[in-house]
Formats: C-alpha cells, structure tokens, sequence
C-alpha cells in the first residue's frame, strides 16, 4: 500500500517521529545522513499506512529499511559507492 493520500493522526505521527529517531540512533553517525533517515521513515510510514500502530513493529519496520540498504550498499562496486 502506498502512503501517498494517507491521513495520520498526531499521536501516531509523534509515535512515527520517535521511532525514527530511536532507530537513526543505533547506526553509526556516519550512516545518519539524510538518505538513510528517510528510507528509515519511508519503511515506518508504510507500516503505519497498513494499519500497524505497535511500536515494535514500526521500529521493526524501520529496522529492516537499514538492512536493506546496507545490503544494497553490498552489490555496488566500490568505486560507485564513492560519491
């Protein structure tokens, strides 16, 4: 489902913004960077967009955002992930 036209309510969206946060917190600082927190959220939002309000979930959610992007990150050559 795409999150695109979804109405979210305050509370989830501070419960959205908090995981988040939690979750750039664990990655190094050098991985905060803008990209990764926005896939991150990308992940979360589309969790909540399904219905989901638990906060492990989202956090899940937004955990699996870093796995997919480090194994992303994987299949690039090194002299492209050089930017």
């Amino acid at each position: 489902m795409n999150p695109q036209g979804t109405v979210f309510q305050p509370d989830l969206i501070a419960l959205m913004r908090s995981v988040l946060d939690e979750v750039a917190t664990t990655l190094p600082e050098a991985e905060r960077t803008s990209a990764m927190k926005a896939e991150i959220a990308s992940h979360i939002l589309a969790c909540a967009a399904k219905g989901e309000r638990d906060r492990e979930a989202l956090k899940l959610a937004g955990r699996l955002a870093v796995v997919d992007c480090s194994h992303y990150s994987h299949d690039i050559s090194p002299e492209r992930r050089v930017v």
